[in-house]
This record gives C-alpha cells, structure tokens and sequence, in this order.
C-alpha cells in the first residue's frame, strides 16, 4: 500500500452567471486547472497516471467524459486515464478521494483530483430536461432545483433558523471573502484564464485575462432584508444563497515514494473521509450525518480541527450542521464560502481542498476538516491533514 499526498493544488476564479467565464467552454476551463497544477508542480505531463473528475451536469459539452476531453485539449501526452464522476456537489471532493484511493491501492503512482461546472453554458439539470426516461416512471426518484429550495426551507424549519440568521450568515461571507482578497490570501491558489470576451451574449474576438472571483458584492443587513424570497413563503434570497457559478480546480496527488523519487515536496494528505446517505426530505441536512460518521469511526473531536469548510449552498444548510455539531465559528469558512464567491458545483469539491490546504499553510496549522451537501440525499466529510 502506497501513502499518497498531496503536491500541488489550484483553481480558476469563479465566474458569474454569464459573466467573465461564459465564454469559455467546459473542457477548457477544466484543461486550464489541469494544465497549471501539472506546470507548477514541475512534473513532466507523461508521468500523470490518472485524472479523476468531477462534473455534475453532464451533457453537451460537458458530456462524453469531460474531463478526458479536457485533457486532450491540452495537445499534452495522450496516456493519462481520465475518469468523470457524479455524486453532484460532492463530485470534485469524491473525485480526489478516488485520486487519493488510485495512488493507495497500487493503481497510480501520480494521480489528479479535479472538476469542473460551466454552469453558464451548461444549465443544471440539462442531462435530464427532458425527464428521466421515456416512458417516464411516475414514481422515479430524481430530484430537481426546485427541491433543493423546498429542502432548504424546511431545513430552517426544523431547526429553527430565522431570516436574520440567515442573512447574518450572508454578510459573514462576503465579508470575511472581501478580507481574503484585500489580504492576498486567494493569490497562491487562483491561477489566471484567459477568457473569450462576451457581448450580448455574443463571443466576440477579444480575450481578457481573469484572476479574481467576480461574485463578491456590498452586502449590508438591510440591503439583505429588503431583496425577495426565492420561494413564496420561505428566508432564502440570492443574498442567503450560492451563486450560479463557472470554475474548475485541480489537486495533484502523488505515492510518498514517487514524490520522492522526483524531489517533489508532499504537503497533505487525506487523513479520513466518507460520503453517506442522508433523510431526502431534508435533501440538504447531510453533513450533520455525514461529520457525524467520521467523527465516530476516527474518535475525533470538533475541538481538533483548525479549520472548517462547510459549502454554502443554502446559509441553512450550514447553519444546521453548526446547531448540531457547534464548531468555532471563527474558523468557519473564514474565506467566505459559496453565497460570496459562488458554487460551480462540480469544481466546488476541489476547490474547498484547494482552499483548505493554502489556508492551513497560512497560518501554519495542520487540520482541516471539509463537509458538503449534495443533491440525491448525499453528503461528504474530510480531513485534510498538512504535512
């Protein structure tokens, strides 16, 4: 059994919604992470094994198995495998915990973790736009965005969690990713793309070199309270919510020895990780199960991690796993999550990595515990360990 660890890790700036990155392709964007991570760690591209993806909506150009399509973009050597998955949010955590696992069992000795969502040229949920199958099953179990709403109302329900809560939560993020980014703490991991200039919804023959998030905004409490819920009756607006995003990020992973052999520094390693089940009719709720598991399989505390990254998806979701589990909230998301800096959610899973490992560099700590829900009833759990 080899160790593998972790060598070098990088994303994209996260795009609007038809923003700096629309114009740019899925393949593209992902082949832009691969491509740096790979530069940057100095390696020579032949040596890559394997590359594990994930992307959620797959269809269009983020089909037929993107992520061998982005790296066949690159015009670099042909022979890494490439292997896409879906566990939806969760795809790009899960796809580094099959690269951590390739490298363990004997089948890579270099291996990527990576993923991608173009979210504004592939729409979520366009791999099912029209229904599950043909003819469809009245029973069939698929969830849309629409429940995620609903399962997040309901969530705030459960547990009691108020508008101001949530919109206290909202203010936190855009704040503490405004910090980030005055501070230069984003520099060492976000890479520079060039992208396709769009106008009108038009590509033009421009291109502009994008290096920062665009989603961050002014946010105040009372700008907060006076936009409009995304569900009639419910707390959640577009201020108390991630953003519709487009971004990739890649984690490279290497065994001990090979890291070795080629002078490469090791810089952390999954420690634990699980992806579980959790209730659907609260769709969202499962990181409270899924931090639960690990928890109790490891006999670790919340008191030992220095860091926490819990994805915004709804500011409920997050809040619910802290009511339940009560870390320090001052080492919670401390860059910001999803409601500031956006949510593609295929690429989401890496980055928190991405981010969690520069961050833990920062400030010279060594625990990093990584949680996320995810569509289908799902969620995951990591602990990132820096060496």
């Amino acid at each position: 059994m080899s160790n593998p660890v972790i060598i070098e890790a990088v994303r994209t700036p996260i795009g609007r919604r038809n923003g700096w990155l629309s114009g740019l392709i899925a393949p593209k964007l992902l082949a832009t992470a691969q491509v740096a991570v790979v530069k940057r760690a100095g390696i020579d591209p032949a040596e890559l094994d394997q590359i594990v993806g994930g992307c959620v909506t797959q269809a269009g150009e983020q089909g037929s198995n993107v992520t061998r399509n982005a790296w066949l973009s690159t015009g670099l050597p042909y022979s890494p495998a490439a292997t896409t998955i879906d566990c939806q949010c969760g795809s790009g955590q899960q796809a580094n915990n099959f690269a951590s696992g390739l490298i363990a069992t004997g089948g890579a000795d270099i291996a990527m973790g990576c993923g991608v969502e173009a979210m504004s040229r592939v729409e979520l949920g366009a791999n099912v736009m029209n229904g599950p199958g043909s003819p469809k099953a009245a029973d069939h179990p698929w969830d849309d965005p629409q429940g995620q709403f609903d399962a997040a109302e309901r969530i705030a329900q459960k547990r009691g969690i108020s508008r101001t809560d949530i919109e206290e939560l909202g203010c936190a993020s855009q704040q503490n990713a405004a910090v980030a980014w005055a501070e230069g703490r984003f520099d060492r991991e976000v890479i520079t793309v060039e992208a396709p200039v769009m106008k009108d919804g038009e590509l033009t023959d421009e291109t502009e070199k994008i290096n920062r998030d665009q989603g961050l905004r002014e946010t105040s409490m009372a700008g907060l309270a006076a936009l409009r819920t995304i569900m009639p009756d419910g707390i959640h607006t577009a201020g108390t919510s991630s953003q519709i995003s487009d971004g990739a990020a890649a984690v490279l992973w290497a065994s001990e020895e090979k890291a070795k052999e080629l002078g490469l520094r090791p810089r952390a390693r999954i420690l634990h990780h699980t992806l579980v089940g959790s209730d659907p009719y609260y769709l969202l709720d499962g990181p409270i199960d899924a931090t639960e598991k690990l928890l109790k399989r490891t006999g670790m505390q919340m008191s030992d991690f220095d860091l926490f990254e819990c994805n915004e998806a709804f500011a409920s979701v997050l809040l619910s796993w802290a009511s339940v589990h009560k870390p320090d909230m001052d080492k919670v998301n401390v860059n910001g999550g999803a409601i500031a800096l956006g949510h593609p959610v295929g690429a989401t899973g890496s980055r928190l990595i991405v981010t969690a490992l520069h961050e833990l560099e920062r400030r010279d700590k060594e625990l990093a515990f990584i949680t996320m829900c995810c569509g289908g009833s799902l969620a995951t759990a990591t602990v990132l360990q820096r060496i």
